[in-house]
């Protein structure tokens, strides 16, 4: 069997020493690293010896039994937290690491919630247990109370013929079936070890078991019962298909990570992406850094493929369904400033490469001013990127002050007309344009019939709405949660050429918003705060003075806890003013949690000075022919002039 295992944690927990305990002790390794002596097996890259922080999502292979695991250990920064995201979409299971002195932190929850998104059966493992100030009963009181009460404590192992009776209780409690055969004392091991293993895989029961992985305690104990906890099955015999989760360079070469979700895969194989075919040259198995080649594989293992160049992560091969958006999305974009001898065009070629390895990376060039800018989540991910840039492309690139990612949307509805017709070319474009509810992001409704417009046509315009992002009129951010109907357009039998739909699809989207009530909105934070009573004032002060809201806080004795969204401009700065009068014994954690309307839009846009008559990708204007001359009209008169009216 082949079983995909995450090890997820907050940063400093202890995930990357606990990964290499289990890798030695399935003889994957011959000696155990540490991350402070910087030669940790899958901690390989330079930067992340120096940091001492997991940056990239690195797998390793084990064998338990007749059962082949990969570990995959994923960065604890919030800063990387994309990489640990499309690991996850690839996880069988996962394992939370959880310090039993500093217990459930900020990024812990994230954690947690993003597994139960993507419905991965979870165990936790408290680690730590030997440092001064641990306490695993506060740990399991937090567990049961921040994550779900169906948090189990094992601390005597399992074996095939041994559950502690609490264990079975608690199964009891939970099923008729095995109420009836405990209180007939006739519950056996095995029936119970089925059930948990049942229970978990619904995401009904969450083990967990402790130990300490520096000083190697707990961990030979939690290998031995994973092959009674852990089951998957995957359809062998049907096609081939599988999800892209990372991409990497090999040198020159790039080297695809996909996960098999079902079938087989040979070497030779050919995917088609578009009107282009890519032939799979080369299978390796990875362990670390080290690798084996193979020529085939079967669903459920990872592995990295040679030979395509044109996959995207995400992309699930042998499917046609689109691949589904992540849940973490950069608040922050920052301009490279460069001034070295190379072009600028060639770090932009740099920087697409690095696109492809971490697509939340976002890269946008503006050709008028000739920069490039990139989307990010934190600061610490610009000084790696400053590292990665010199190390691996000898490249000396800084970054200007990070800055919020802005979107805009509509409150009204409107249509948008657009048509091109300069002499030899024809094009007209319909489009109804309502706002989407928020957070939906733009949608397409074809209400378009064939008798007007043919379907090739009605595709390609739906395909340029949806190629890139589109500017918006107040500030030029991108326009988001709009839901766009294609009402009607036409083409000419003689003079309509490739390109001529994308302009009148591009100007009848800019003349509608010319139209519509635009609005500014930013990002929000989901925020948990909980520190001593003391600061209840302090805190709520401090919510309303960055224009967020909360809701009513939970007081108990000693502490409270206060919920709410704030905007992620007036708050990205606040864990360190926060940890600094709660003296580090107060907890903070944000989640991104969207779009929404912008808390200062006049400043914003004040400040951003978007001139939307002088967008060189952007024009509202209808290009219209008369007498063999192409001439312009206005947004405000161009209905008038639309053909098909």
């Amino acid at each position: 069997m082949y079983k995909t295992i995450g090890v997820l944690a907050h940063v400093d927990a202890g995930k990357t020493t606990f990964c290499e305990q289990l890798l030695f002790h399935t003889n994957s390794i011959q000696t155990r690293g540490r991350v402070d002596h910087q030669d940790t097996f899958l901690d390989n890259h330079t930067i992340e010896q120096a940091r001492g922080i997991t940056i990239f999502a690195e797998q390793g292979r084990m064998q338990i039994g007749d059962d082949t695991y990969t570990l995959i250990d994923t960065p604890g920064h919030v800063d990387f937290s994309p990489e640990m995201e499309r690991a996850i979409r690839v996880m069988d299971y996962a394992i939370i690491i959880v310090s039993a002195v500093e217990g459930v932190q900020g990024h812990t929850e994230t954690v947690w919630q993003l597994l139960r998104q993507y419905n991965v059966p979870t165990f936790f493992f408290i680690n730590k247990i030997d440092r001064e100030g641990a306490d695993v009963d506060a740990v399991m009181k937090q567990l049961r109370k921040e994550c779900s009460k169906d948090v189990l404590l094992i601390e005597d192992p399992l074996r095939t013929d041994y559950v502690q009776s609490h264990i079975a209780e608690w199964l009891a409690e939970r099923d008729e079936q095995l109420l009836d055969a405990y209180l007939t004392e006739t519950l056996d091991a095995q029936t119970c070890l089925l059930q948990l293993q049942k229970l978990i895989k619904q995401e009904q029961a969450f083990p967990c078991f402790t130990g300490a992985a520096l000083k190697d305690i707990g961990i030979k104990e939690f290998l031995s019962q994973l092959p009674l906890l852990t089951e998957t099955r995957f359809d062998h015999q049907a096609p081939f298909q599988g999800e892209v989760f990372k991409i990497r360079h090999d040198g020159t070469q790039r080297l695809t990570f996909i996960k098999a979700l079902q079938g087989t895969l040979h070497t030779r194989q050919d995917f088609t992406f578009g009107d282009v075919t890519e032939k799979i040259t080369e299978i390796r198995l990875y362990n670390g850094s080290r690798f084996d080649t193979t020529q085939e594989v079967q669903a459920g293992e990872i592995f990295a493929v040679k030979g395509l160049s044109l996959a995207k992560v995400g992309d699930i091969l042998g499917s046609t369904i689109p691949p589904q958006p992540y849940e973490l999305v950069p608040t922050l974009q920052a301009k490279v400033q460069y001034d070295g001898q190379q072009h600028i065009k060639e770090v932009l070629q740099v920087f697409r490469l690095l696109e492809a390895e971490e697509p939340s990376l976002r890269v946008v060039w503006h050709e008028k001013f000739q920069e490039i800018h990139v989307h990010i989540m934190g600061v610490i991910q610009l000084e790696v990127l400053t590292e990665v840039l010199k190390n691996r492309f000898s490249l000396s690139v800084t970054f200007g002050e990070p800055k919020i990612l802005y979107m805009e949307s509509i409150v009204t509805t409107v249509t948008g007309y657009g048509h091109f017709e300069p002499l030899k070319h024809y094009a007209e474009v319909h489009l109804l344009m309502e706002p989407n509810i928020r957070g939906t992001g733009n949608t397409f409704v074809n209400a378009c019939h064939a008798d007007d417009l043919s379907v090739g046509n009605q595709r390609l315009i739906e395909k340029h709405l949806f190629e890139r992002e589109h500017h918006g009129v107040l500030t030029g951010s991108p326009v988001t949660d709009v839901c766009f109907t294609l009402l009607t357009g036409r083409a000419h039998i003689k003079h309509t050429e490739g390109g001529d739909f994308r302009e009148a699809t591009f100007r009848a989207l800019r003349q509608g918003l010319e139209q519509a009530e635009n609005i500014l909105l930013e990002p929000y934070y989901r925020f948990k705060l909980k520190a001593s009573n003391d600061f209840i004032g302090r805190m709520m002060n401090d919510i309303q003075q960055a224009d967020g809201t909360f809701d009513d806080p939970l007081l108990t004795e000693e502490q409270v806890t206060l919920t709410g969204r704030v905007p992620v401009a007036t708050f990205m700065h606040y864990s360190t003013t926060f940890a600094a009068y709660t003296n580090g014994k107060g907890s903070i954690s944000l989640q991104f949690d969207g779009y929404d309307k912008c808390h200062n839009s006049e400043e914003i846009i004040a400040q951003i000075n978007y001139n939307k008559q002088a967008d060189p990708d952007y024009t509202s204007s209808s290009i219209f022919c008369a007498k063999g001359k192409g001439y312009s009209v206005p947004w405000y008169e161009a209905k008038e002039a639309m053909h098909c009216l």
